[in-house]
């Protein structure tokens, strides 16, 4: 027993960069559907255009015969490690390429969920770092609220300790937009902005 805490002690903690990455081993390997399911909070929301509650959207989704896959580039992490922001690219077995901007929150046992995923096409692939960008706000001043809304459909969200925030809207259309801001000590400054398009009719 002693001997299982000490171990567990010395492991490292678990990022939102290997639950990405574990997210999206288990795609290849368990079904793109499944993993999506499984790593997922309950009220986790995507955007098919329009948005939609993730686990509800899925149920029964069967999973395609080749996973999408994807790596993350760059990772946002509040000072109270709660929340992160992950960004990277995707590539989908026909060759298409894209990327992606996913909402993580830790959970109560330590582990990542994700609440927010979303992303769009892209003509030219983005690069696979060995190890993505890590970013961290300003952690020695207190960051100060940062919630807005005001589009049609939109959510909003920040950590417990207020130095990183996201923030979604989708418009009539179904162009959508995506923002992440960290805390620089005097005030947010964008690290993801996401613009969708309307897709075409």
């Amino acid at each position: 027993m002693l001997l299982a805490l000490l171990l567990a002690a010395a492991a490292p903690a678990v990022t939102a960069v290997d639950a990405e990455r574990a997210f999206a081993a288990a795609a290849q390997t368990d079904g793109q559907w499944t993993a999506f399911r499984r790593y997922a909070t309950k009220d986790a929301v995507m955007f098919v255009p329009h948005v939609v509650k993730a686990q509800a959207f899925l149920k029964d989704r069967k999973d395609p015969p080749k996973a999408i896959e994807w790596w993350p580039t760059e990772s946002y992490i509040s000072c109270d490690g709660t929340l992160a922001v992950n960004t990277g690219g995707w590539k989908r077995p026909d060759g298409a390429v894209g990327y992606f901007s996913t909402v993580w929150q830790r959970q109560p046992d330590g582990g990542w969920k994700w609440i927010v995923d979303g992303g769009d096409g892209l003509t030219t692939s983005r690069d696979r770092p060995a190890e993505p960008k890590l970013v961290k706000p300003d952690c020695t001043t207190k960051a100060l609220p940062l919630l807005t809304l005001g589009a049609p459909k939109s959510d909003t969200g920040q950590s417990g300790d207020s130095t990183l925030v996201w923030y979604w809207a989708v418009e009539p259309d179904l162009s959508r937009r995506f923002y992440a801001k960290i805390w620089n000590g005097h005030d947010f400054v964008p690290v993801i902005e996401d613009h969708i398009a309307a897709s075409p009719q």
